[in-house]
């Protein structure tokens, strides 16, 4: 079995439900993990810094990206592109960092797909689809129109939550923080079957170096 304790915890849930604040927090109280940065061609919130919160780009750029196979994943959400980069995933797997995905349903399902075994996902949502519109209302960064869409977005998603493998509500930050780091430590211990049945027939083998081994008389 290898040592590498590498995973990707994947976060998804409608926009307002708190899950970027969520990933801010777990990443400042584990060493180990690391919040990834998605391609976006989305334009920059109030606040947010390229190569901080997005690495962002235009249509174009991205879609170059795509044909050259840079992402693991990428999806279109409300006329704008996200992407996962492929290289910068890897290399954080090999420094054995557990990663934290903020990304929609589509890219869930894609890395899955690709790392049955390291991917953990975890839905994360409000009590009640009002909770969310009063959220997404008084954080005050978009228009009526805008919320509503954000809402029809959000029952859509709703629908794929057997998809995860974990469901917070989010109605008690500290509460949801705590469940939530209980599941990155988890993910680190997950094994596929090769790893498995590697170690076990390695345990098992009779080793003449080993004080325990069985030694014929």
């Amino acid at each position: 079995m290898t040592d590498q304790n590498g995973s990707l915890l994947i976060l998804s849930g409608p926009s307002g439900s708190g899950k970027s604040t969520l990933c801010r927090e777990l990443c400042a109280a584990f060493d180990f993990a690391t919040l990834s940065i998605s391609t976006t061609t989305r334009s920059p919130r109030e606040g947010e810094k390229d190569g901080e919160h997005y690495f962002f780009t235009n249509h174009e750029s991205f879609q170059s990206a795509i044909h050259r196979g840079d992402f693991l994943e990428w999806a279109r959400v409300h006329n704008n592109l996200y992407g996962t980069s492929k290289s910068w995933v890897e290399s954080a797997l090999a420094a054995d960092k557990t990663i934290i995905f903020d990304i929609d349903v589509q890219g869930q399902a894609s890395l899955k797909k690709l790392y049955p075994r390291a991917a953990t996902s975890v839905f994360i949502t409000t009590r009640t689809s009002e909770v969310l519109r009063e959220r997404l209302a008084k954080r005050a960064t978009e228009s009526a129109d805008a919320i509503e869409t954000r809402l029809v977005t959000a029952a859509e998603e709703m629908t794929r939550i057997a998809e995860y493998d974990y469901l917070i509500i989010n109605d008690n930050f500290e509460t949801s923080l705590t469940a939530l780091k209980s599941v990155a430590i988890a993910s680190r211990l997950k094994r596929g079957e090769s790893e498995i049945a590697d170690f076990t027939a390695r345990w098992n083998a009779c080793d003449p170096q080993n004080a325990c081994a069985i030694r014929k008389s």
